[in-house]
């Protein structure tokens, strides 16, 4: 609607006079008188609102801004917002379209009387003036407002506030036109040359500099404003931008500073629970989280950030209540429904994790993540047509033009083809078919590396077939006794491989899946042991050792669709040649892998050892100088002087570790790699990689052959004699297999559990049983123990592999195997299709808690 029309019947009220000519208020200027200070400009319209409702309203004057800013009353920062008047009749536009002469100039008045607006003058006309346009602005008249301070500018070209008003007004206008951000820009810094000691211009260019992406400009600008008067709200603002540059140690320093100026500032102190978060500090993180509920009880945002801690931390318990709790006060919270799903996937709970993905779609329908979890979710329950359909949907919402494609985006077109592939082979015996040669080698090494799906000559799988269908739900009261106490074993099995330790969620799906594999393994290997042969793809032969860990990929593929669990020397040539890697990062920029961090001490004492070893073989002068340096390092970033010491070290330095043969002794091979790069704090790159060729490969491989020729052979001769000697010994061939096996990293994923689930399997055949969980604090996870073997090695005589059974053994409490696995059915003829792995997959587990499990 334009200015003198009248609003349509039925609209946002019919007025007559809707918008004033700024001719009749030329008219009336005599009638405005003005008198004290102003509030900033982004309080100007919350301000005329407070007018009217008075100190109901719950925030503090305008003329108090400065020190007693409140944060329930901040207008949003970083972004300029459009009028909110919607012409269709929305309630929120009747100030603005009810606004007539009389209430115009009455606002200006009020406005003009205490000098409620930005470098008031001393002329009383003028200001008379500036007041209306300034409440045009507040009341979302921005082109008005543009024309009245361009009308008084050109009788005075440097009038301060008409300057400062336009260049608001074009802010105000939108940024997403660059025209109106560099008329904004454009005028601000006018106001700023003509009057450089106002540290409000300076944030109102922030405030814009901000979303066109030029943070380092509007640090600057708020650095100044600090520094002419700080303010807490100032140190939040400068705090919030570098939280979104991942500058999250100096964001803290900025939230901390504001929360001292001001204490009671939910926002600022949610915001420093998440640079807590973002470093991996988590208790830290829900310290202030909790303080931020004590100040704000019903802040739905810090009930989401304390329940993804939690769940980051693996509570799932304290998760589930705090993302409830939001809920409770919003049951619409998209991002909390978003998250709380993710939550419920990973702790197994599909079923669950569907219905909030569905919610999350009925409020948001295009919410990628939600729509590619809920395809996921279905797929992972055998759903496919509902899976395959939600999977579609987000492969049609192409970003724009420069725009980034999201992680779901690109990761969507993988598991729609593994979808249809598995869909294709529900009901195939698992004995019949292999997927890591069935599937194309370039999608396995573009899955694996997870790269935008661009394959030459790809061929796609074929549609879902109709004669296949979905998998049903199968009550747990359906299978016999002897099933239903199998899979009740299994449970506890998987339970057993749970780190107990932060970072990892328990996941009852995952635990039931590598349960059956541990009893899957187990029998494979007995029947082995025994003469037996077993069925592998389309081939009746004796059992590999590659065929023993493919029965603990099978299950764990199965478990997670969402995962590419694939064999690394399956990948094209290609790929094996230039080396796949295998890389986890401890610290990146000021990000820490808290999964890790309580063994950041031993790993550092095996880095500090190395150096001393490299500076006495190429700096014997200087040894004495880097080792009175080394005895100052206890975290990593006091690293960093150190690696000034040589040329060759200046942008960082590796570690390589070495793993002994036993097939060939004093032969070693390359084991993990770890790298420390980085020029300051807050910029350190920590990691630890393994580069699988070709070459390594087979290195490894004849070292695993050799292995499991010897492990089955002694294997054979207990079956036929119980001697303790011979159990000992076929135990440590078991664990120094599995040690060459994770120094190998065979795998683009799950190296981890399918290891220990091998493990615990082929130990059961020799008729030990693993009793002691992983301990906490000790060795959570294979990663972490074979660096306990490293980092501990002087101290130990014997080769690597038995350095790492001895470690191991020291937490498994292995005990002599219950009779009772003997009576339970086979796995692989129980389950011999992906069809019949998924049921019990599905089945409730619940009802196993209500039995008694014998396994000892």
């Amino acid at each position: 609607m334009r200015p003198g029309k009248m609003a349509p019947a039925g609209g946002c009220g019919a007025v007559r006079g809707l918008w004033v000519p700024l001719a009749v208020l030329a008219l009336v200027r005599a009638a405005l008188a003005l008198t004290e200070q102003y509030p900033t400009l982004s309080l100007l319209k919350q301000e005329l609102r407070r007018q009217h409702q008075g100190p109901a309203g719950g925030c503090v004057s305008a003329g108090e801004w400065a020190e007693q800013y409140s944060a329930e009353c901040d207008s949003s920062f970083l972004h300029f917002h459009e009028s909110d008047c919607d012409i269709g009749g929305s309630s929120s536009c009747e100030s603005v379209l009810s606004l007539n002469t009389e209430k115009i100039l009455s606002q200006a008045k009020l406005l003009a009387e205490q000098k409620r607006f930005p470098f008031a003058t001393d002329n009383d006309n003028t200001n008379e003036e500036l007041a209306i346009a300034y409440v045009l602005i507040g009341n979302g008249l921005y082109d008005e407002a543009i024309r009245h301070f361009s009308t008084m500018l050109q009788e005075e070209p440097e009038l301060v506030s008409a300057i400062y008003g336009r260049g608001i007004a074009y802010g105000k206008k939108g940024l997403h036109d660059m025209k109106n951000a560099e008329l904004a820009l454009f005028e601000l810094s006018r106001v700023i040359s003509l009057e450089p000691d106002h540290p409000e211009v300076f944030e109102q260019r922030a405030e814009i500099l901000s979303p066109l992406g030029r943070i380092s400009e509007a640090l600057s600008d708020l650095t100044k404003a600090i520094q002419l008067q700080p303010s807490a709200r100032l140190y939040r603002h400068r705090g919030t931008l570098y939280f979104i540059s991942e500058d999250y140690a100096t964001a803290h320093e900025d939230f901390q500073h504001s929360l001292e100026l001001n204490k009671n500032q939910p926002i600022a102190m949610l915001y420093k629970g998440l640079t807590f978060f973002h470093r991996g500090l988590l208790k830290e993180a829900i310290e202030s989280f909790k303080e931020a509920l004590k100040q704000k009880a019903d802040f739905i945002d810090a009930y989401k950030s304390l329940g993804q801690a939690y769940r980051e931390l693996g509570n799932f318990d304290a998760a589930t209540e705090s993302f409830q709790k939001a809920l409770l006060l919003n049951q619409n919270h998209v991002q909390t429904l978003q998250l709380k799903g993710m939550m419920l996937y990973h702790h197994g709970s599909l079923d669950e994790a569907l219905k909030n993905f569905k919610r999350c779609l009925q409020l948001e329908p295009y919410n990628e993540v939600c729509q590619y979890m809920k395809g996921l979710s279905h797929v992972a329950m055998g759903q496919f047509y509902e899976g395959i359909k939600a999977q579609t949907k987000v492969m049609l919402n192409d970003p724009l033009p420069g725009q980034k494609a999201s992680p779901e985006y690109l990761k969507v077109k993988y598991l729609r083809e593994y979808s249809r592939y598995l869909h294709a082979h529900l009901d195939t015996p698992l004995t019949e078919y292999n997927i890591d040669i069935d599937l194309p080698g370039n999608f396995k090494d573009h899955w694996a590396k997870n790269l935008p799906f661009l394959i030459e000559n790809y061929e796609e799988q074929p549609g879902l077939q109709p004669h296949i269908k979905d998998v049903l739900f199968q009550n747990f009261e359906s299978y016999k006794p002897d099933v239903q106490q199998l899979v009740c074993v299994a449970d506890h099995l998987g339970s057993m491989m749970q780190y107990e330790t932060p970072g990892f969620l328990p996941n009852k799906r995952i635990h039931r899946a590598m349960g059956l594999a541990t009893l899957e393994v187990m029998q494979a290997v007995q029947r082995t042991w025994a003469n037996s042969k077993v069925r592998m793809n389309g081939k009746t032969r004796l059992m590999q050792w590659r065929d023993m860990f493919d029965i603990a990929v099978k299950w764990r593929r199965i478990a997670d669709p969402d995962q590419p669990v694939l064999w690394l020397d399956q990948m094209p040539a290609r790929s094996l040649s230039r080396g796949f890697n295998n890389h986890i990062n401890l610290i990146r920029g000021q990000v820490i892998n808290m999964r890790y961090l309580e063994y950041f001490e031993k790993i550092l004492h095996f880095i500090k050892d190395r150096i001393l070893v490299y500076h006495g073989a190429n700096n014997p002068k200087g040894l004495l100088e880097v080792r009175e340096a080394l005895e100052k390092v206890h975290k990593v970033e006091d690293l960093l002087p150190i690696m000034k010491f040589n040329s060759k070290t200046r942008d960082g330095f590796t570690v390589n570790t070495k793993v002994p043969s036993l097939k060939d002794q004093g032969k070693e091979y390359d084991g993990f790699t770890i790298t420390i790069t980085g020029d300051k704090v807050g910029n350190i790159l920590f990691s630890v990689e393994t580069q699988t060729t070709e070459e390594r490969t087979q290195l490894y491989h004849a070292e695993i052959d050799a292995l499991y020729k010897d492990l089955t052979a002694k294997g054979k001769i207990l079956i036929l004699s119980a001697e303790l000697g011979e159990v000992d010994a076929v135990c440590n061939l078991i664990l120094s297999l599995v040690y060459y096996f994770y120094n190998l990293m065979p795998l683009s994923r799950g190296s981890s559990v399918i290891a220990y689930s091998v493990i615990m399997g082929a130990l059961m055949a020799s008729g030990k049983e693993v009793s002691g969980k992983i301990p906490k604090g000790k060795a959570n996870h294979l990663f972490i123990l074979l660096l306990f073997q490293l980092v501990d090695f002087e101290a130990m005589t014997a080769p690597g592999s038995e350095a790492f059974s001895k470690i191991a053994r020291s937490w498994m409490n292995l005990k002599s195997i219950s009779p009772s696995y003997k009576s339970l059915p086979s796995v692989s003829e129980t389950f011999p299709t992906l069809r019949t792995m998924i049921e019990v997959l599905n089945t409730d587990s619940s009802h196993c808690l209500k039995k008694t499990i014998v396994v000892v």
